[in-house]
């Protein structure tokens, strides 16, 4: 199996339960990320995911990484932060 110029690792997903809240975290591909989750129990529960919202404050300038420039943006992926994706 050939797995192309990508070698690196899968994301982490977590979905929650509508019916219990209960919480399940996921090793899946990006591509995977949507599908629906079967229920580890077995109970047929159905779960939404959960769409994490995280920050990465890079202060600490390395010669590989330098500081950026400016405050640290939000989580979201347009940068703006609470724009609620």
């Amino acid at each position: 199996h050939d797995a192309g110029p990508y070698t690196g690792t899968m994301p982490l997903y977590e979905y929650r339960c509508e019916d219990d809240g209960d919480l399940v975290t996921l090793l899946r591909p990006m591509a995977q990320a949507d599908e629906p989750v079967e229920d580890p129990q077995g109970l047929g529960r159905h779960f939404n995911r959960v769409h994490s919202v995280f920050q990465v404050d890079a202060t600490t300038a390395t010669p590989e990484a330098p500081a950026a420039a400016g405050p640290p943006l939000g989580g979201c992926c347009c940068g703006s932060g609470g724009c609620g994706h």
